[in-house]
This record gives C-alpha cells, structure tokens and sequence, in this order.
C-alpha cells in the first residue's frame, strides 16, 4: 500500500480504483467459477463489494495523506519502478487467491503461512501442478502493458503527490470514518459472520489481511482468546470424565474385555497414515468411484471405525492426534513448536516396552518440524536422506512415491525383526498435489494430475504393500493400523463443517483381531489407545483418547482448525472460537449428508464446560513455556 500510495497524483483517485476493481473481480470470479461445486445458492455480493471499497481504499488514501512531496525528475523512473511493482503485486495476488481458493475452497488462511516457510516444497509444487511458466508471462506482459498505460496518463513532471498541509487534517477524519466502516483498522474484525454460510464469509474477507491475520496467530493463548473455566474446576472436570488424578491423566491396565494379545508376546506394530484420504473416496462411505478397492476390502477385514473423527486439516495435526493422544491445541500444532520434543508420546510408551520405534516418510522430514518432533520423542527416523538411487522408482517435489517408502519400510524392518519388537511409523505422500506417480499401475494416467489419480494411486500402493509384507516372517505377528491424517478439504458451508472431517481407519491383524464394524463416533486421539488396549498393555499416559472398545466409552470427538476448537458429544458440536465466542450444534442427518449439523436455538452449559475444561487443560499441560 505505501508503494500504491507514493505513485498518486494530486487530485486523482482514478489509481486507488485499481486495487478496489481487482479485489472485486476476484471476489466475483470465485463466486462464479466455484457456484456450482460449493455455493448452491444465491446471495448478495452487493455488502461484498462494498466491503472491498471502503477497506482498501481507506487505508491506501490515508497513507497517502501524510507522504512527502517529490517533484524532481530523478523520482520518475524511481516512481515507475515502484509502480510496476505494486501492479505486479495486485495481478499475482489475484491468481493466487484463485488457485488457493480451488484447492482450499477459502481465502488465505495459516495454511498459506505455512507454504510461505517451506519455499522449496511448495514452489516446487506448484510447479509441478500448474502452468506456471505461461502464466508467469501473462502476469508480467499484463504487468508491463498497466504500468505503462498508468504512468503515461497520471504520472507528470509537474504533479504534486500529495495534497496540502491543511487539507490533510480535515481529510483524516473522514479516512478514520471510512477505515472503521471497512474493517480494516479493527484487527479483531477478522470473523465476517454476517452470513450463516462460511464461503459467502470467506468471500468477503481480504486475502492479504487474512493471511496477515493468519501469521499472527502463530500462537494463540487460550486463556486470553477462548472461554475459561478456573483451573481448578476444569481439572476436576477432565479427571471426572477420565476417572484419573494427579499429574499423569490417568493410568491404564490390561482390559480384560478388550485384550487380544498377552502381554508376553507383544506383536509388532505398524501405523500408516495416509495422506488426504477422506473417508467419502471410498464406496463403504458412499462413493460412486471405484477408485479404492484395496481399502474397500481391508475394511471388510479388519476392526473399522466408521465414525472416526480427524482432530484438525493437516498434516501435522494428523500426526499429533496420533502420536500424543490429544485434543488440537489453538494455533499452530504442537509438532512445529521450538521446544516440542520430551513429551509422553508413543514410542515414550513403547520403547521401555523393549519396542524400536522408527518413524518413515519419503521426504525431507525437516518439513513441518518432522525431524525435531519424532526425533526428540523416542523415534529414530528414515527419510529421504536414508534412500539411495536405487531405491526410489519415482519422485516429486514432496518426496518419493508411496510404494518406495513401502518398500524401503519393509526393507528397513527385515534387518531388525528378529532384535525384538517394532513399531514402525510410515507417512505416505502421493496423495497430494501435483498427484503424479509411476506410470502403468493404474488407469489414470499420472499426467492428468488429478485428485482421483492421488487417491487411486495411494490405494494401489497400500494394497501392493500389503502383498509384499505377507511374504514376510513377521507378517503373522504384526497388527496393522491404517488410517489417513486429515480429509481432502475442510472447507464447508459452516467452520467445523462434520463431513469434512470423517475419516477411514481400521485395526487389521489376520488371524488375531476379528472383522467388525464399530459404529459409534470417536476421535483419531482414541484410535492407538483402542490398540493399546487390545494389546492388553499397562501404562501411564497423558493421553486424552479413549478405548472405543469398551462398554464405559463415552462417545465424542474433537475437530479444529487453527482457532475454531470443536468438540462433539451426544450429537451436539460445541464450537470455541477467539473473542471468547461459543457456538453449538445439533447432529441432522439428512439423505444427502449423514453429517449435517443444525445450529441450537439454547446452548448446552454442560457441554460448553466440558468442551472448555478439556481443551483448556490440553493447552495448559502443552504450553510452548510448560515444563518438562
């Protein structure tokens, strides 16, 4: 803005139109290119627009107000240059918001944060899945052609670039009335809740503000942004529900009821976590496409949850659930935190057991904090710097392809199977855009590049996985979880959209664990305890999940994302959200979604309570400043 606002002329206000009319266009481009797939209805785009008025020119016209006066001859190239920048800016603002927005279906939330710290990744990926290189040319010959029409019309020897000492007074109070009618100078006006449908809010929002907004929230403090119970009360709340005291959560024998395996002869355990694998690409949750057979028919052989829950949309929320066993803390995950390692997770657990616990994934695991979390947590890891040239079939931007870091986990686990015990950790990629893989092993070509090609692909290494380990002398005593870390989009018409976050996970282990359908809703925190406890192990944990399995299972789950915190019990979603709001509700399933949710009319306070004093402990026991 301070580089559009140098580049005015006195008395002309045609330059603020430019950024107004491409946040317009931007926002009307994506209500009418993504009607159909998630809108569904009509709405006024007339507050929209307004919206983008006020805002942005505001802000702009009052920091023009107070820049210095340059007249000299000196200044035009200089003024050019900025110019070409600052239009350079607006065009590829504007085609990022559209791709970001085809793939998340919002404007720009942490997740573009995120993106902007691993550049070689996500460079790399976009790349890989777009035509960048053309549309990088379109973007600077538009560039090239604005700047030149804007310099050449507005842009004299003789103009003045700002208006006069007095002037600028008087127009100050109308640029603070403006600024406050635009939003744009109250930070927490950041929630734009004037719709109940959360794309028509996504639509309004500012891109640039929101991800400004985003980086800001890096970490949020809970006790300063949510509803707060005293800390007293909400422990006493958390050990009631998990029957435990003191500082350990709680301590956990052998379930007689539950327990498969004896305790002298504990099986391996293998835990895959499959990238974006939303529970609604398979034909047992209602897809039409035939595109996961080989999970379809793992599903019908193992002990399947058909109501599990994720914990958040990412990646690394996927893996703290599972790791740590505990409900998403506000901000970012407790993975990509400095001081993240020395905490109770699974290998903590295993390891005195006499398990080796190792942790596979075909990239870099420097991504997302990786490294630093499984490696200051029990694990030893295997990345893509363990892989030699003949290990690897295939590769893209993100690492190698699914099969490979099969295949490597398989090799790795034959030099130390006969040493005692394992638990191998595996994370697949392929299910993520640019979605290519190695040629001939499914029908759809990995040129396509499409999201049903990912999936396909993914399944079809599980299942060439799964046909490889069975020729293996441990196979017979290794129980296998497999589950996916988040679904394919979180983005729905409400902020915790249910459906967004359902997804497949199931316990197989041929010959030990009988085929079952359970059906009751449960949390991607609960899935490893529920193993646990088939194993009939004793343990002290810290851990929030729960035995699905037993007859005491108090059915709920936990889904967030970075600052909305959810927690579902009884068919009733309570909903903490910044500025200390609270939302609720109510389970409706309908013949289209099984997962459709109401708002209440009257809030639950015992839910509320509940909700609080769980994510409210969690966030306290794992504070960034907590002590070890």
């Amino acid at each position: 803005l301070v580089i559009y606002c140098v580049t005015l002329g006195e008395g002309k206000y045609r330059r603020p139109w430019g950024y107004i009319s491409l946040g317009i266009l931007t926002c009307i481009f994506l209500y009418v290119c993504f009607f159909n797939t998630i809108f569904n209805e009509y709405g006024s785009v007339v507050p929209l627009i307004a919206r983008i008025i006020f805002g942005f020119w505001a802000l702009s016209f009052g920091l023009r107000l107070f820049l210095p006066n340059i007249r000299e001859k000196w200044s035009r190239f200089w003024l050019w240059a900025l110019l070409g920048v600052y239009v350079l800016v607006i065009y590829f603002n504007g085609c990022a918001e559209y791709f970001f927005w085809d793939e998340f279906n919002v404007r720009y939330n942490f997740i573009a944060v995120d993106y902007l710290i691993y550049t070689n990744e996500v460079v790399g990926n976009i790349m890989e899945s777009y035509a960048i290189i053309p549309l990088a040319i379109c973007v600077v010959i538009a560039t090239v052609i604005t700047t030149r029409l804007l310099f050449r019309s507005d842009v004299k020897e003789s103009d003045t670039l700002v208006c006069g000492q007095g002037w600028r007074w008087k127009a100050l109070g109308w640029w603070v009335l403006f600024a406050v009618v635009g939003g744009d100078l109250l930070p927490w006006m950041t929630r734009f809740q004037q719709t109940d449908n959360t794309y028509y809010n996504e639509l309004q929002a500012n891109g640039p503000y929101k991800f400004f907004d985003a980086f800001r929230k890096n970490h949020l403090e809970f006790t300063q942004f949510y509803v707060t119970l005293p800390d007293a009360e909400a422990d006493a709340i958390v050990h009631e529900l998990y029957g435990s005291s003191g500082e350990n959560l709680r301590h956990v024998g052998p379930d007689s009821l539950t327990a498969v395996w004896s305790s002298d002869s504990l099986p391996n355990i293998v835990l895959i976590t499959m990238e974006s694998m939303s529970a609604d690409f398979m034909k047992r949750y209602g897809s039409t496409r035939d595109i996961t057979p080989n999970l379809d028919s793992l599903a019908l052989k193992s002990l399947t949850f058909d109501n599990l829950i994720a914990t958040g949309n990412r990646t690394v929320r996927g893996l703290e659930a599972l790791t740590l066993s505990l409900p998403p803390c506000p901000g970012e995950s407790i993975i990509k935190r400095p001081d993240c390692g020395g905490m109770r997770s699974l290998a903590t657990i295993l390891n005195p057991m006499g398990y080796r616990s190792i942790y596979f994934y075909g990239g870099n695991s420097y991504f997302d904090n990786m490294g630093t979390f499984f490696g200051g947590n029990g694990y030893e890891i295997v990345d893509a710097a363990s892989y030699k040239p003949e290990d690897i079939t295939f590769k893209n931007i993100w690492g190698v392809a699914d099969e490979d870091s099969y295949r490597k986990a398989i090799s790795v686990i034959d030099t130390i199977a006969e040493q005692g015990p394992f638990f191998a950790h595996i994370m697949t990629i392929s299910n993520h855009r640019p979605y290519t893989y190695p040629e001939n092993r499914i029908p759809i070509p990995t040129n396509s590049k499409k999201r049903a090609g990912g999936v396909m692909y993914a399944d079809w290494a599980i299942g060439d996985f799964f046909r490889r380990a069975e020729k293996e002398p441990w196979f017979k005593n290794t129980v296998f979880v497999i589950v996916a870390d988040h679904c394919a989009s979180s983005a729905g018409k409400t902020d915790l959209p249910l459906e967004k976050y359902h997804i497949p996970a199931m316990i197989y282990a041929p010959g030990k664990i009988e085929p079952q359908s359970v059906d009751k809703f449960c949390s991607q925190i609960d899935l490893m305890p529920t193993l646990f406890a088939l194993l009939g192990m004793e343990y002290d944990s810290n851990f929030f999940g729960d035995n699905i399995l037993s007859p005491d299972f108090k059915e709920r789950a936990f889904l967030a994302t970075y600052e909305d915190l959810g927690y579902l019990e009884d068919g009733v979603l309570t909903v903490l959200s910044p500025v200390r709001r609270v939302e609720q509700f109510r389970v409706a399933p309908t013949a289209e979604n099984p997962y459709n949710t109401e708002p209440v009319a009257a809030l639950d306070s015992t839910m509320i309570n509940r909700a609080t004093a769980l994510y409210q402990t969690a966030a306290r026991w794992y504070h960034p400043d907590r002590k070890k």
